[in-house]
């Protein structure tokens, strides 16, 4: 199989594109690379999928999916960190708009 293609889209691609070398002998690593990486990304699609709670057309955005991942992580170090009570604070009315911090808005 050759996976060149993703190099010439001009499109990101989640990683895929940095196996491709042009041996033929490491096709059998690129190809379990490129399965990995259409894995995780369907699987975030998924996620993303079962947690949209309104009536609006399905918008995916794997950077959204990682920036709200990296937000969360964030948040729960300054909680954990600061001493603070995880229920109350994530319970908050604006504990939404920080996990959203910087998601492109659909």
């Amino acid at each position: 199989m050759d996976c060149s293609f993703i190099a010439k889209s001009g499109k990101k691609t989640f990683g895929l594109d940095q196996f491709y070398n042009g041996n033929h002998n490491r096709v059998e690593k690129g190809l379990f690379h490129f399965n990995a990486s259409f894995t995780a990304l369907n699987i975030a699609k998924l996620d993303a999928h079962r947690q949209q709670l309104s009536q609006k057309p399905f918008v995916f955005s794997m950077a959204s999916v990682k920036r709200r991942a990296l937000n969360d992580h964030l948040l729960d170090t300054f909680i954990s960190r600061l001493g603070l009570s995880p229920t109350l604070i994530k319970s908050h009315p604006n504990y939404q708009n920080l996990r959203d911090y910087g998601v492109i808005a659909a």
